[in-house]
């Protein structure tokens, strides 16, 4: 039954996808006058449920009533004629127009002969920006302003286009500084006070706790809750994310892991100060041969930004990086496979495997890079490579040459697997290894990266699920808000990293 109290509620959100059932029963529901968090790691429907409301996707069953009433959002553009507006983390503004321009852009007041009438413009403009407490010259171009600024300049355009009454702000902090976050924290409180409805998605949960009045938890394309912020405790909110309650973290906290004690060889890699503004703080790290280093954190704590300035994707702008004591003058991602790291990014779809490519192809890709076009593999040493790795891996495919897209997920993160094995790297870094595959595959993948260990080898083992990377690692890293927060030893329970991601409350 519909709630006046509420401007929007979604009830028993739908949404599949081939093969993926993105939503399954998802309600939410925004009062006028609140900022609502929605929250949940990767895969948890967050952006999908916010699609659904403003009309990019077609929900396959539930309903949407606004103020009350049943409505079928046809488009985004239907959205923001019904008031609901989005300004997304990349900001799709242009930056060579001036800032009046880019406010109202489309909507220009013209005198009766079509001419804009620039004047009018320009005071319409820094009026809509003056009711946010924002002073700037509108007449200049977008691009001389902070990404600060224009998030604010997205924002008073959603306000003053679509007159919106519903504002969602999809990871808005993800490029701004602290000052700069305080900032939009202003402006998201004064439109709080002017009754419009925000709905605030962002990984980072201290500006959860410091800005909202309740958080919406997905997990896996469910509803796990709604809650009151000031009654949710961060350790619990955490719980509630990553599926699991407090007391079975107090209980497998308790299980010691099985796997062997670390191995103190040689330093293989050694970062100090390693930083990049902007995406992850200066910290410190070393790596031993035989060592499995997990990485704990949220989305969105720094755990990427770190592998790729570990494996020279970024450039750092402060500290130093050795290699086996040798100092790291060249970042690449090139010139890390020559000194033998390896990297399977988070993304296998994105940035692993080839589509195009059969699994031969894909497998000996690295190693072909490091040699150089000009000392090509024989298609025999191409076959030998692919089929010791096939083998090796258990990798379910009737041939090397079947293509790699044919593949199941699990078998697809083999692959990538292989590549980087076919390199014979001391140094492998796993960013969400078993993401998406199953039971199974997960197990494999884990016994792998300890058996690799115990060749000596050193692995950097990052995962969203906390259980394995306390069953794989050897010692654990914490990272926070784009920041390492401690390490542990391989004894500690996942309570106690739990508490240290959870921070101060805790």
């Amino acid at each position: 039954m519909a709630d006046s109290s509420y401007i929007v509620e979604m009830h028993g959100i739908h949404k599949i996808f081939p093969g993926v059932q993105a939503l399954s029963g998802v309600d939410l529901f925004i009062a006028p006058g609140e900022i609502h968090a929605l929250v949940g790691e990767n895969g948890a429907g967050k952006s999908t449920l916010i699609k659904v409301l403003t009309g990019v996707e077609k929900p396959d069953a539930g309903k949407i009533l606004l103020d009350g009433a049943e409505i079928a959002v046809k488009s985004p553009l239907h959205a923001q004629e019904l008031g609901i507006s989005t300004v997304y983390q990349e900001i799709n503004l242009c930056p060579n127009l001036t800032v009046a321009e880019n406010i109202l852009i489309g909507h220009e007041p013209r005198n009766r002969w079509g001419s804009i009438q620039w004047k009018a413009m320009n005071a319409h403009a820094q009026q809509a920006l003056q009711r946010l407490d924002i002073a700037i010259d509108v007449a200049q171009p977008l691009g001389t302003y902070s990404v600060a600024i224009q998030q604010m300049v997205a924002i008073a355009r959603a306000l003053e286009i679509s007159s919106a009454r519903v504002l969602i702000l999809d990871e808005p902090t993800s490029s701004l500084d602290a000052h700069e976050t305080a900032q939009l924290f202003q402006v998201m409180r004064k439109l709080k006070d002017a009754g419009v409805a925000i709905i605030f998605i962002t990984h980072f949960l201290d500006q959860v706790y410091a800005v909202t009045d309740r958080i919406t938890v997905l997990r896996n394309g469910t509803l796990v809750g709604t809650y009151e912020t000031a009654t949710l405790t961060r350790l619990d909110l955490i719980a509630k994310m990553i599926g699991r309650s407090l007391t079975e973290l107090d209980e497998m906290s308790k299980i010691k892991r099985e796997s062997q004690k670390h191995i103190h060889g040689d330093v293989l890699l050694q970062a100090k100060g390693l930083g990049l503004t902007g995406a992850i703080a200066p910290f410190d790290l070393e790596l031993h041969a035989g060592e499995v280093l997990g990485v704990a954190g949220l989305l969105g704590s720094g755990r990427t930004e770190i592998t790729h300035l570990l494996f020279g994707v970024d450039r750092p702008d402060s500290g130093s990086l050795a290699l086996a004591q040798k100092e790291v003058k060249r970042y690449s991602p090139l010139a890390s496979i020559g000194r033998g790291v390896a990297l399977c990014p988070e993304d296998r779809k994105a940035a692993g495997i080839v589509d195009d490519l059969t699994v031969r192809e894909n497998i000996i890709l690295a190693l072909q890079a490091s040699r150089g076009w000009f000392k090509y593999l024989g298609l025999p040493q191409q076959y030998e490579i692919a089929d010791r790795y096939i083998a090796l891996l258990n990798i379910a495919t009737p041939s090397a040459d079947q293509p790699v897209k044919n593949l199941s997920g699990g078998n697809q993160q083999k692959v990538i697997l292989a590549r980087w094995l076919a390199t014979n790297p001391q140094v492998l870094i796993l960013d969400e290894p078993t993401r998406g595959i199953d039971v199974g595959a997960k197990a494999e993948i884990q016994k792998l990266v300890l058996s690799l260990a115990e060749e000596g080898k050193a692995c950097v083992f990052i995962s969203s699920e906390l259980e394995e990377v306390l069953r794989t690692s050897h010692r654990i890293v914490v990272l926070r808000d784009r920041e390492k927060i401690t390490e542990f030893s391989s004894d500690v329970g996942e309570h106690t990293i739990m508490q240290a991601i959870a921070g101060s409350e805790a």
